[in-house]
């Protein structure tokens, strides 16, 4: 009697997960993959691929905007704090899983602006004053 293994053998490629949930009882591989109601394995699998693709840019794009919107609020704020908002909000819209890291990144970028318009407004339009 044999036993269901995950190592590759000289006539027998690895299995992997899926491989050896397809097996069947006797120990022989099933010809076709199983099918659901949406479609065979493999077109599960590409799409749970492309989600996760798509969950991990939307994370990166969250944590990037935390990152631009941090040094944003005493730096270069007038770039960095529109790309901060920018990069928060497509990470929103994507789905991302760090939710609150995407709304810090947008709420420091917003908070960046505003301190760029108040520091303005109170040196009435001089940003630098490199005469005095």
């Amino acid at each position: 009697m044999s036993t269901v293994t995950d190592r590759p053998t000289a006539d027998r490629p690895a299995l992997g997960r899926q491989g050896v949930s397809r097996l069947r009882t006797n120990g022989q591989q099933a010809n076709a993959p199983e099918t659901t109601a949406e479609g065979t394995a493999a077109e599960e699998t590409a799409a749970q691929k492309t989600a996760r693709q798509g969950t991990a840019e939307a994370d990166g794009l969250a944590v990037a905007s935390f990152l631009l919107g941090l040094p944003g609020l005493l730096l270069f704020n007038i770039v960095l704090g529109p790309i901060a908002i920018t990069l928060g909000t497509l990470a929103l819209v994507r789905g991302t899983s760090r939710r609150g890291r995407a709304l810090l990144g947008l709420s420091l970028g917003i908070a960046s602006l505003v301190i760029l318009a108040v520091t303005t407004a109170t040196s009435h339009g001089v940003l630098i004053d490199i005469g005095s």
